[in-house]
């Protein structure tokens, strides 16, 4: 199965607010077929109870279990702020959309936790000149 292409990975040099980032993230998602377009207030309904902010300048806004009903398929999106976003507070360079159905996010999660949990990897990530070398750091993903 494989959740991200290269049409949903993108490099910005540089900043963003947290609401275009995440619109960005959903934007990405729907244009891939993976959400309806209900799926960015989904993501906003998160962020009010809890940060996606994860650690690592790593952030994955994602939907409710509640709209379920707005995710069509499996997917990701990959960007990368090189000038950064402020996620209430917390410095963050890469958003990650997830779109899971079924149980399938909590795999695609544990995917993302792993590559960002090694700081190398994380340094690659930034390092990387375009979408096509992101895309092959991050091919674990589609496995």
């Amino acid at each position: 199965m494989s959740v991200l292409g290269l049409g949903q990975i993108r490099i910005h040099s540089g900043s963003a607010s947290k609401e275009d980032a995440m619109a960005e993230a959903a934007g990405i998602l729907q244009d891939a077929g993976a959400v309806t377009g209900a799926y960015l207030d989904a993501m906003r309904q998160r962020e009010m109870t809890v940060s996606t902010y994860m650690g690592n300048e790593l952030a994955i806004p994602h939907g409710t279990n509640e709209t379920k009903d707005a995710i069509l398929d499996s997917a990701l999106s990959f960007v990368r702020y090189d000038g950064g976003v402020d996620w209430d507070g917390e410095h963050v360079t890469f958003v990650v959309g997830i779109a899971g159905k079924g149980d399938e996010h909590l795999d695609i999660l544990s995917q993302i936790a792993l590559i960002f949990s090694e700081e190398d990897e994380v340094e690659r990530l930034k390092a990387a000149d375009s979408p096509e070398d992101l895309l092959a750091l991050l091919g674990s993903v589609n496995d």
